[in-house]
Parts: C-alpha cells; sequence; structure tokens
C-alpha cells in the first residue's frame, strides 16, 4: 500500500482528493491537513510515504512544509499547483519537492501520479515539469547562481544523465535515449543526486537548465 497524507487548506477540494485516492486499491489516506504545520507535524508522526502538498496554506506554506518534510527525510511531496505560476512553485522547486500536479487532474492521472512518484519516477507530467522548470530558469535568481565546478565528480554518463534530467524525461525515456537498462538509469540519478548534494530528481533537473547543460 502506498501511504499517503493530504494537506490541503480548502477542505472541498481536500475531501475530493481523499475520495479519489481512497479509491485506488493500492493507496490508503493515513492524514489530512489542512495548514502546514499539521501537515509537517503529521508527517512525522505518520511516516507516510507521501505528501499531497498545496503550496499555498496558512500558518506554514507549503513551501516551508515540503522543505521540511524533505529536509527530514519524512516522505516524498508531490506539490499541488495550477497553472499560474508563481514564487511559491519556483520555491518549492528548491525545497526539494519530488513533482507536481495540476489542481484540475482528471482522477485517474492523480492515481497514476501518485503510484508514479511513490515508485521512485520524481517528475509528474512532463510538459508541465518542463515548463514549470524553463519558466523558473528563466528568473532572475537572488541567491548565487550554481557554479559549474559542482559537476566536476561526475562521470560521462552521470552528466548526460543530468542532461536528460533536465529535458524533464522520465528513466523510461533516458533510458531510451541513452541506450542504457532502466535500472541503470535509476542508478545513475541516485548517485548524480549524492554528488551534488540534491534531494530530489526535480532539483537536478533545475540545476541542468541553470547550467546550459
Amino acid at each position: 500500500m502506498i501511504r499517503v497524507l493530504v494537506a490541503e487548506d480548502q477542505s472541498a477540494v481536500r475531501a475530493g482528493l481523499v475520495l479519489i485516492l481512497g479509491s485506488a486499491p493500492d493507496i490508503e489516506v493515513v492524514g489530512e491537513a489542512a495548514d502546514g504545520e499539521r501537515a509537517v507535524e503529521l508527517a512525522r508522526r505518520l511516516r507516510p510515504d507521501l505528501v499531497l502538498m498545496d503550496v499555498q496554506m496558512p500558518r506554514l506554506d507549503g513551501v516551508s512544509a515540503t522543505r521540511i518534510v524533505v529536509g527530514e527525510q519524512l516522505a516524498d511531496v508531490l506539490v499541488l499547483t495550477t497553472f499560474d505560476l508563481d514564487e511559491y512553485v519556483f520555491g518549492a522547486l528548491r525545497a526539494g519537492a519530488a513533482g507536481f500536479l495540476l489542481k484540475n487532474t482528471e482522477a485517474n492521472d492523480l492515481i497514476a501520479a501518485v503510484r508514479t512518484v511513490a515508485g521512485g519516477e520524481g517528475i509528474v507530467a512532463p510538459a508541465v515539469t518542463r515548463r514549470l522548470i524553463a519558466e523558473f530558469a528563466a528568473k532572475p535568481v537572488r541567491e548565487p547562481a550554481a557554479d559549474p565546478a559542482v559537476l566536476r565528480d561526475l562521470t560521462r554518463r552521470e552528466s548526460e544523465v543530468l542532461s536528460c534530467l533536465g529535458e524533464g524525461l522520465s528513466n523510461a525515456a533516458i533510458a531510451e535515449r541513452l541506450e542504457m537498462a532502466e535500472a541503470t538509469v535509476k542508478t545513475h540519478v541516485s548517485r548524480l543526486l549524492g554528488k551534488l548534494g540534491l534531494r530530489s530528481r526535480v532539483q537536478a533537473a533545475v540545476l541542468a537548465q541553470e547550467l546550459g547543460i
């Protein structure tokens, strides 16, 4: 079973998400939160596999909550967003969100997205993610730009995989492009994240965009 915590401040939306997820035989909603502080509290207590996190919530916003949940390795975080790309979403990228999902996503796609992230595929809806990444990379950043020197420890293959992540490709798509087994791709992704000190594939994708590789 995939154990999910739903964090969404709008009760009607939250109820809908819980209903949809609960209809899947392999997904169990173990908790609900109406604000970021409660989401962190429940994540620490329940240790779900995944937190479905709205970015704009009272008390503690979803970006800050994501940073805590990911930083403490409590769960993967799938961020709920809209087409109105804003600083909250870009902040979630940096906070280590494993993926993004549109609030108007169809029920079947919501369930598939949860399964995707739970299965280790951190980037959901490649077209949406590529747009997010491109928009993020085009914005002026207040913090120092990424230093190309961070890539020195990567092998040639790891660098190629990082470039593919920057395009929003899935493991299967990377495997096909680079002509390697999907299991090998997963190994490369895991290793490059460790070497670069990153928490998620989405952070790696942003780095690739920032460095232009």
